[in-house]
């Protein structure tokens, strides 16, 4: 799958960019159509303490899923990210096997 990673409002370091492709890399076990992901990784110019948005837009045949998460870091915010991504692509896999079956 291809990852296209982008960060606003700051310089993404190789550490932060390797750990959301492994993390999306796990995604294909569950789905194996996975096209391609886009990663947003934005920082708020605000006072609180969570002001990182990890957004995960993935594109399978058909249809886009998009999950956006809010915290402290990027890596709690795309571990959750794909956590939700998981459980969405599971539920499509078993909606799509009833409609073929």
């Amino acid at each position: 799958m291809k990852v296209n990673v982008q960060s606003v409002n700051f310089q993404a370091d190789q550490k932060l960019i390797n750990f959301v492709q492994k993390k999306l890399d796990k995604l294909e076990t569950h789905f194996d159509n996975v096209t391609f992901a886009e990663v947003y990784l934005k920082v708020e110019n605000t006072s609180l303490k969570e002001n990182k948005i990890s957004e995960i837009l993935l594109s399978i045949p058909g249809d886009e899923i998009i999950c956006k998460k809010k915290g402290r870091r990027f890596e709690i915010g795309v571990d959750e990210c794909v956590s939700s991504l998981e459980r969405q692509l599971q539920k499509r896999k078993r909606k799509f096997n009833v409609q073929v079956a």
